[in-house]
């Protein structure tokens, strides 16, 4: 069995990533959704293991200390982040991860896992992140324009990305980002076994032919 695949996805806040891995896992059984760690307290309907993993604070910090975590932030007062057990036990089992999380965290976690694939997910363009943020109904004006300030910034990060994914047609995008962690199974860093055994193989035929 081939090990799975961590692959990261980022982008704008109303670039549709929850409504794209919500397709992914549904569409693609392989892949699994990465569950965050957290210290804040279980909200009504949340299960452990499913929607987080709920620790007090000792134990998220000695896990830091540890290097347990692949990345972690604190907001408000409590901690968040990826546990790299639950991580590494699904890509042993041969399960492509799914991780979505801010730019920060993901080149955190490169810096950890540098074969990781990272995905920078975007509208078309910036009128259509603008009208998907109007369109949500839910927001007042303040807010959007918060959220917009806060994708100028984030798109000063976009390079750091192995791809990036125009989320235009939800199907096709799918489709696509499921061919992108394919194909990234066919990089020499993680064919390593059989580059090994062709050259294995090649250095003892030149050696018979001598």
């Amino acid at each position: 069995m081939s090990k799975g695949i961590l692959t990261v996805i980022s982008g704008f806040s109303g670039a549709g990533k929850g409504t794209l891995m919500r397709k992914l896992t549904r569409d693609y059984p392989n892949y699994a959704l990465s569950v965050s760690m957290t210290t804040r307290a279980p909200r009504e309907g949340e299960q452990e293991g499913r929607d987080y993993f709920f620790v007090d604070t000792d134990t998220f910090q000695e896990r830091i200390r540890q290097g347990q975590m692949l990345e972690y932030a604190c907001y408000c007062g409590n901690y968040y982040g990826t546990p790299g057990d639950y991580v590494q036990e699904q890509l042993e089992a041969g399960r492509d991860v799914i991780l979505e999380i801010e730019i920060q965290g993901a080149l955190q976690i490169r810096k950890l896992m540098p074969d990781c694939l990272l995905l920078f997910v975007t509208p078309p363009n910036a009128g259509e992140l603008r009208r998907r943020l109007e369109g949500r109904g839910t927001e007042s004006p303040e807010v959007i324009a918060r959220r917009l300030a806060r994708a100028a910034e984030e798109s000063e990060g976009i390079e750091a990305y192995d791809y990036i994914v125009i989320n235009d047609d939800l199907g096709e995008c799918v489709r696509q980002i499921h061919s992108m962690v394919q194909n990234a199974r066919y990089t020499p860093a993680r064919q390593e076994t059989l580059i090994n055994e062709i050259r294995g193989e090649l250095n003892s035929f030149s050696k018979g032919a001598e």
